[in-house]
């Protein structure tokens, strides 16, 4: 096992992670959990301010998974087996996005 593995996942039993397994690890996430009530709010309330920023802040946490790897960090851990890859749950952050600017969307119906 590297020390790359040691330090992210220190509990890591050596198996690989599927997509799936790094999906429910990612969505559990206390980054995510917070993020996933804020867009309940927001749809909640049809506030399109707070969904655009709330775009915003999904895109970000996405980015930083994907592309703000530090020192290719998680890069080598995929490679390693002790991280999986997070497609899965980058598809369901970009149906959320999706979602929250549709619902919120002017509606002419509405207005009236």
């Amino acid at each position: 096992m590297s020390t790359i593995c040691t330090q992210i996942k220190p509990d890591w039993d050596g198996t690989p992670v599927s997509m799936f397994a790094e999906t429910l690890s990612l969505a559990s996430s206390p980054i995510t959990l917070i993020l996933l009530a804020a867009t309940v709010i927001t749809l909640r309330f049809r506030n399109q301010w707070g969904a655009l920023a709330l775009v915003v802040a999904w895109s970000f946490y996405v980015s930083f998974l994907t592309i703000l790897d530090p020192g290719n960090t998680f890069t080598t851990a995929r490679a390693e087996g002790c991280l999986g890859s997070p497609t899965l749950f980058i598809v369901a952050v970009a149906a959320i996005c999706i979602l929250m600017i549709f619902y919120t969307a002017p509606n002419e119906a509405r207005k009236t």
